[in-house]
């Protein structure tokens, strides 16, 4: 259990790197293994769900280690299909090993996947896009099994445009003959930084960040050296704790245009917001006005990852802001916890209604999710007195260091293991 003791009421100002991207990095680890190669990833964060892809790439038999920000992969030593149960139970992204195991193997032994409970969650896109591939895939209890002899290029058509299912889509075509076309595939920029790693990697494939994605082939090469992105979502949270708290933060190291949807809405309810090629400037002296609707959509839509975020930065805002989340029927679970400072907030089905409120108190709050636990802290940083936000490891699956991070541009928060 990990327990945030945090003392609000405290400007924010100073400097922030933004760490490497989390859900960028989750797919890449899991290309690592679609050829006997050696891998170089630069700039990993050190997050729960990295090291646990770590060990799901050494219970396979690859070599997998870290050296400060740096991890190297050799998969020449691949020795098993198969990932234990205990391991997938412990992130959903586990389910990405499904397409690379099935491009090198042909066959994959996994469970469903865990990670937070934001409600339905299903793998049905992901079945789906490797049966057109040619895939068999039988389920014993909560055991998939893949199998494939071959795989054969082919169109998959996604009626979502699904992350997940866009990934395990493009790792599976890099072990099929032929060419293979991803239809209403995902856009997000971290779809985009796989096909640039899968290129590094030897892969003939383009059109990542638009609607269709083309596969032509894969070659591997010897080594691999690849630096993950920045990681967007991060930013966005320092992004809203500066508009929420107060202060003036500079984020380094990331593509701001990747968060415009965001920065958009912070603009409209009064931060000054200045952007360079790789940093951003956060400022806010006032308070907040309302905004809205905010709705949650696929790239380059308003991320859903990022509404408990936005949200907790409007709790104290001089008027009503609605937010309706798209995504996620369970993603309004932190809302709760928020009301315990003070929040006034009316959730009807999927839209939220936010009565922004001039002071916040300290109060104890349990984190709910990864992006609800952060929002829970956001939100304390903002209220008057101490609060303390009791977590069961939510948040360390997707921020590095965030207490030393929070610290460093002048919030109290102290965190106990």
């Amino acid at each position: 259990m990990d327990i945030w003791h945090i003392r609000g009421g405290e400007r924010l100002e100073g400097t922030v790197q933004i760490q490497g991207s989390k859900n960028a990095c989750l797919p890449i680890l899991a290309a690592a293994i679609l050829a006997p190669q050696r891998c170089e990833l630069l700039r990993v964060p050190a997050l729960s769900d990295v090291e646990n892809a770590l060990k799901i790439l050494r219970c396979l038999g690859c070599t997998a280690c870290r050296r400060e920000g740096t991890v190297y992969i050799d998969s020449s030593t691949l020795s098993a299909c198969a990932i234990p149960h205990e391991l997938m139970a412990e992130m959903r992204s586990s389910v990405i090993f499904m397409g690379a195991l099935l491009a090198r193997c042909g066959e994959a032994r996994l469970s469903l996947p865990g990670g937070c409970r934001l409600g339905k969650r299903p793998i049905d896109l992901h079945l789906q896009a490797l049966r057109a591939l040619g895939a068999r895939i039988e389920e014993e209890g909560s055991a998939l099994i893949c199998r494939a002899e071959r795989l054969w290029g082919a169109v998959i058509e996604l009626r979502f445009p699904s992350v997940g299912a866009t990934e395990n889509a493009m790792l599976a075509a890099c072990g099929a003959k032929g060419e293979t076309v991803i239809r209403n595939a995902a856009r997000e920029p971290e779809i985009l930084a796989l096909q640039d790693f899968l290129r590094a990697m030897g892969a003939q494939i383009e059109g990542a960040g638009t609607a269709e994605i083309h596969i032509r082939g894969f070659r591997p090469r010897g080594c691999v050296q690849y630096k993950i992105p920045a990681d967007r979502i991060a930013a966005a949270t320092f992004a809203c704790a500066a508009a929420g708290c107060g202060g003036d933060l500079t984020l380094q190291g990331l593509e701001p245009r990747q968060i415009s949807a965001l920065l958009h809405f912070l603009n409209a309810a009064g931060c000054d917001i200045i952007n360079n090629t790789h940093t951003l400037r956060v400022r806010n002296d006032t308070r907040l006005t309302p905004i809205g609707p905010v709705v949650t959509a696929p790239y380059p839509g308003f991320p859903t990852d990022a509404q408990p975020l936005l949200m907790a930065a409007m709790l104290r805002a001089s008027g009503r802001t609605l937010m309706r989340e798209t995504i996620f029927e369970q993603r309004f679970r932190h809302v709760p916890e928020l009301c315990r400072l003070g929040a006034q907030i009316r959730v009807n089905g999927d839209t939220a209604e936010i009565l922004g409120v001039e002071r916040l108190s300290g109060t104890v709050m349990q984190a709910t999710d990864l992006r609800g636990g952060a929002a829970m802290i956001l939100a304390a940083l903002a209220a008057e007195g101490e609060s303390v936000v009791l977590d069961e490891g939510h948040v360390r699956r997707g921020y590095e260091d965030f207490d030393r991070a929070l610290e460093g541009i002048g919030a109290h928060i102290l965190l106990e293991h």
